[in-house]
């Protein structure tokens, strides 16, 4: 062991008179720890809230849309059957979109109502595994008319779970579907009705969709809608989101026609826009705390320069040179930061690990709802830890300890040991 390393370590011990400089130690690494964990946790906490939301999203929605310029889309059949040609593509379904109101015993809603077709729809999205009461196959039934169709023929559709709640509706009950864009009468225009029977409730875990989604058949929505033989697109899936720039510029080239394409990221860019900046944001104002940190690093090895002053005297008569005494008080301060760091990633790895369980102990315990589903996009508290973060965060904070060691490091080896020594 150098003699750098010996004394730098019997310094972090304080004896009787030197028990305030001891505590601001403790305080400095209290304050790294509590910065690192932070961080640990905020960024964790934040990367599940994206990922949560993409998986939820893109579950639900596709990863790229085709849709026709003009008055929908006729020939869907040929055109998904060419783009599930492109390279990258794993499905591909048609589908159409439109808006309503939706009755039953318990009230009135809107809701936006989706035609899917169940023989390709499991292969871009994932409602077919969401299906939480029910059956899907329900919404075959075809859709002959309000008043000719008997109650026990009726054409299923499929709801959230949200939505059924709060028009009190179950698998089994006949609800009623009105479009607003009915046919003109003298009166004026009269709004389009038809019953449906719910064949089943899904639920995705986002309120947004669970209350406010529900799907019929592709040709009953064609018919409810007056769509003719058309649909609004094609969505599509494919085996790696990241490349839904560059596929969707293949399928144009291999569909041809007037069509347009969107990707997930363009649909939704404010919201993942939104998501980053605030973990960039977070990041910044989190690591606040290990820079305050460092300045009790600072203000402690001052304090311990000043209080070896004649310490360091008799190292330099003895032969100890500026880098020796400059190491010595480094590698004090960097004790200081790697334990810090050491205990803050730990007690941040473990708390990300295991969030989920600690939230939901705090709920039982004080009896409230942390992320109130009626309020935010998600049911349940995520926590995804990222290596490469805990990396960064590891070495942001053993960084700006370092740094905070050099000035008082400096002052100690420019110490004179002849002031030192004067006065002894």
């Amino acid at each position: 062991m150098s003699y750098e390393l010996f004394i730098g370590l019997r310094y972090l011990k304080a004896k009787r008179k030197q028990t305030f400089i001891s505590v601001i130690s403790f305080i400095s690494v209290l304050g790294i720890t509590v910065g690192v964990t932070a961080l640990i946790i905020v960024l964790s906490v934040m990367t599940g809230f994206e990922e949560n939301l993409k998986d939820k999203i893109l579950g639900i929605n596709a990863h790229v849309i085709v849709t026709g310029l003009g008055n929908g889309m006729k020939d869907y059949e040929g055109v998904a059957s060419e783009v599930k040609k492109v390279p990258g593509v794993v499905g591909a379904t048609p589908f159409t979109y439109n808006q309503a109101m939706i009755s039953a015993g318990g009230g009135v809603i809107g809701a936006v109502i989706r035609g899917l077709d169940t023989k390709t729809a499991g292969s871009v999205t994932v409602l077919p595994g969401k299906i939480k009461e029910g059956t899907l196959e329900g919404i075959n039934v075809p859709l002959q008319g309000s008043t000719t169709q008997p109650p026990a023929g009726l054409p299923g559709i499929v709801i959230g779970k949200e939505l059924a709640r709060n028009i009190g509706a179950e698998v089994g009950d006949n609800v009623n579907v009105i479009s607003p864009m009915g046919a003109m009468t003298p009166a004026g225009p009269v709004p389009r009705m038809a019953s449906f029977r719910v064949s089943g409730i899904f639920e995705v875990g986002m309120y947004e969709y669970d209350s406010t989604l529900a799907f019929i058949s592709i040709g009953n929505a064609q018919r409810f809608f007056r769509l003719g033989d058309t649909v609004n697109g094609i969505e599509v899936k494919l085996d790696d989101i990241y490349k839904a720039q560059a596929v969707s510029g293949e399928i144009l080239d291999k569909v041809k026609g007037p069509y347009w394409t969107r990707t997930w990221m363009e649909m939704n860019r404010n919201l993942f826009s939104a998501l980053r900046l605030e973990k960039v944001a977070m990041f910044i104002i989190l690591t606040l705390i290990i820079l305050v940190a460092a300045l009790n690093i600072i203000s402690t090895l001052i304090m311990v320069v000043m209080e070896k002053g004649k310490d360091i005297a008799i190292l330099k008569s003895l032969g100890a040179t500026s880098g020796g005494i400059m190491k010595i008080f480094m590698i004090e301060g960097l004790v200081i930061g790697f334990t810090g760091t050491f205990l803050g990633t730990a007690l941040g790895l473990v708390s990300a690990l295991n969030l989920e369980r600690i939230v939901a102990f705090a709920e039982r315990a004080f009896s409230f709802k942390v992320l109130p589903p009626s309020v935010y996009y998600i049911d349940k508290f995520p926590s995804k830890v990222e290596p490469a973060f805990v990396v960064v965060i590891v070495l942001i904070s053993i960084g700006i300890s370092f740094l905070a060691t050099l000035y008082p490091s400096w002052q100690a080896s420019r110490f004179d040991p002849v002031e030192g020594l004067r006065y002894e």
